[in-house]
């Protein structure tokens, strides 16, 4: 075969590949086998091969081409990416209707739901028909260059498809009299200029399993659920690592002016155009409607192929959805309808008791594995003896376990009905379990605290709170363990003190590991008032109340002397938080600790502490492993700035940091449209004026 017919056999196998990728991923009907279709690819590939000038960037064969990148660029939305305002319930629902009516009185609502994929966003971007970029959302305004990633992606066309006559015609009768004809042929049959295209990047239940399979195999780490998998696939510098996990893509709305005039009209667009749509939307004409749809496709949620968390509802036409305007990040014509929140049934095999640094007795829940929202709960806090007599929960109860987001797993009910008389009573102990001395409970308080101020595990929380509130980073729960097993440190001020031949004994440490340690110690001699005051482990003083503290105190000399009205007088401090500081003033022991850490460190007021800056009124939210410094480091410069920190995502964070592993922190923020800064950019931004 000669050039020219290698050529036009070229195209003929392009068009018939696109076709029925077309049949595979839009219509889910493919009318030959896979096999076949591989055969086509196949040799497609060899001809391109024998002649490499005829490859062109939209070929099927370029999915994945060239060396892993170095990076991704940013690209800026023309049209910012919007999140989309959370519903939990139909009263909420009905609130939401309300508030447009109040807008718009005259408005005839009716509304378009989809499903609410539990993926990421991405925007694609065609040129004459081609696909040229494809984006994150990022922060809804700047997003990562994706496009090599995303072209391995098979129901991603390459090429936009051009609908048959027959298809434009069934389009028009169908909708006849309510779009721009005229416009829409011209989309349909020219691809002419740009075309936007948003919709979401997932990865099936299917390919997680497969994916696992393979991580097992290795004996490396198993992911924990879909979402994050594809994540974590979407930002690999090596687009061969994204071709063999095997994303798939729903599309959900386009950007422009197209000649549609509702988003029911703009899915179809997008079908005949060849980018795969979810087929479980519904057009309803009211909210009795809508909810009739969420509760068929919560009851189906665990058949589907893929993960879900709840709807989208949409205001179907277009003019009135964008005369309902924006507010923040959010439109009010859509909303999230989510599902309750994920619960799951499952035995309670023990209850273990956790005595924390006031020697506080916490219960906690042994339980048979249970996966909720992608990960395996095992454990959930009973928190205190009068909860578990307020659940009537015995050990061998079948029990309702709930995690939500970010919250811990709880134990929400006791299914009594499924006990068989062998379940056992839960008493708290009279001792400690940890050093067998008594234990007691105030009265008026829940808490059954260890009366043994030498409790090991008093004494390594202890020290693990001073440890975590100086930022000593190093100096780990196991190494701390061997300090007190060997008798090197009972308080925290005898952490100081530490020599490396002492460190020279524990098990793992050799002379470059131990004087490196030592080092790291010595340079936390110097602490910042507002750590000093949180490292005391001063009940219900926490990090945020520490900080109100050393503003209002300047030294630690006037606050150890603060009197109860004093301490009141600060906002943010409460009686029972002025009480809970008298009282550990009081305490001999207490006291004696405070002077011997005061003996060996220095205590400094930081100059910016309670001064405005350039994060004045920011709140901020940190997750990850940070390359260039601690966490603890990284908030002090925020607030340093101004900047409010805060351990939970919600609508009021400005900004979520992220470094390596953020977790499902990350996740939130992406959903509730939070700023998302990773470390480069983190630095940049606390770094320039």
């Amino acid at each position: 075969m000669n050039k020219v017919d290698t050529k036009e056999r070229i195209a003929k196998l392009r068009e018939e590949i696109a076709h029925y990728r077309y049949e595979m991923h839009v219509l889910d009907n493919l009318s030959i086998s896979e096999a076949a279709l591989d055969s086509l690819k196949h040799e497609l590939y060899k001809l391109e091969q024998e002649y490499p000038d005829l490859i062109t960037a939209d070929s099927p064969t370029q999915r994945v081409a060239g060396k892993p990148a170095e990076g991704f660029t940013k690209v800026n939305h023309l049209v910012r990416m919007l999140s989309i305002e959370d519903a939990f319930s139909r009263t909420e629902a009905d609130e939401w209707l309300e508030r447009l009516k109040k807008l718009e009185p005259r408005g005839s609502f009716d509304f378009f739901a989809e499903i609410k994929m539990d993926g990421l966003a991405m925007s694609l971007v065609y040129e004459e028909g081609i696909f040229v970029q494809g984006a994150t959302r990022g922060d809804g305004r700047i997003g990562e260059d994706v496009t090599r990633n995303l072209k391995t992606i098979e129901a991603i066309p390459l090429t936009l498809r051009k609908p048959s006559e027959k298809e434009i015609e069934s389009f028009l009768k169908r909708f006849h009299g309510q779009l721009n004809e005229q416009r829409v042929c011209e989309v349909f049959s020219t691809h002419r200029g740009r075309i936007e295209i948003r919709g979401e990047a997932y990865l099936s239940k299917t390919q997680l399993a497969r994916i696992n399979e393979r991580q097992s195999e290795k004996g490396l780490e198993l992911f924990a659920n879909p979402r994050n998998t594809a994540a974590g696939t979407i930002r690999q510098l090596d687009a061969s690592v994204v071709a063999e996990r095997r994303l798939s893509f729903f599309g959900y709305s386009m950007v422009g002016d197209y000649g549609t005039q509702t988003h029911e009209q703009t899915h179809e667009m997008i079908a005949l155009l060849g980018v795969p749509q979810n087929s479980l939307h519904r057009l309803c004409a009211n909210l009795d409607e809508v909810e009739r749809f969420h509760t068929e496709i919560y009851a189906m949620r665990d058949e589907l192929p893929y993960w879900l968390d709840g709807i989208v509802v949409n205001v179907n036409h277009d003019q009135l959805a964008q005369t309902l305007g924006i507010v923040g990040k959010t439109p009010r014509s859509a909303i999230a309808w989510k599902f309750p929140a994920e619960q799951g049934t499952t035995i309670v095999k023990d209850i273990e008791l956790s005595v924390g640094r006031t020697g506080v007795l916490t219960p906690v829940a042994l339980l048979e594995a249970v996966v909720l929202q992608g990960t395996t709960v095992t454990h959930a806090s009973l928190h205190n003896e009068d909860e578990i007599e307020r659940l009537g929960l015995k050990i061998g109860d079948t029990v309702i376990v709930e995690k939500a987001g970010d919250i811990i797993p709880k134990v929400i009910q006791v299914l009594t009905q499924l006990r068989t008389g062998k379940e056992k009573a839960f008493h708290m102990p009279k001792e400690c379990p940890m050093c067998s001395s008594p234990v007691e409970r105030k009265v008026g308080e829940v808490a059954v605290v260890c009366t043994n101020r030498n409790c090991f595990a008093q004494q390594l929380a202890k020290i693990i709170h001073v440890v975590t509130a100086f930022d000593i980073r190093g100096l780990g729960e196991k190494i701390v363990e061997q300090l007190i097993q060997k008798g090197f440190v009972t308080e925290p001020a005898e952490i100081f003190e530490l020599e490396p031949g002492d460190l020279l004994q524990l098990e793992g440490f050799a002379e470059v590991s131990a004087n490196k340690l030592h080092k790291e110690i010595q340079e936390h001699r110097e602490i910042a008032l507002h750590r000093f005051i949180h490292g005391l482990g001063i009940k219900h003083v926490g990090e945020q109340t520490a900080r109100d503290l050393a503003q209002a105190f300047g030294s630690v000399e006037k606050f150890r002397h603060a009197d109860i009205q004093e301490l009141e007088a600060i906002e943010g401090v409460g009686g029972v938080v002025a009480l809970s500081i008298i009282d550990w003033m009081k305490d001999e022991v207490h006291v004696r600790q405070l002077d011997d850490l005061l003996k060996l460190v220095q205590v400094t007021l930081p100059q910016s502490l309670g001064k405005d800056g350039k994060f004045t009124g920011t709140s901020w939210v940190i997750t990850g492993t940070l390359e260039s410094m601690s966490r603890d480091e990284a908030k002090d410069k925020i607030r340093a700035l101004g900047g409010d920190i805060s351990e939970s995502v919600s609508k009021k964070t400005s900004f979520l940091v992220a470094g390596d592993s953020p977790g499902s922190k990350l996740d939130k923020a992406e959903k509730l449209g939070v700023t998302v800064l990773e470390e480069g950019e983190f630095l940049e931004k606390i770094t320039t004026s």
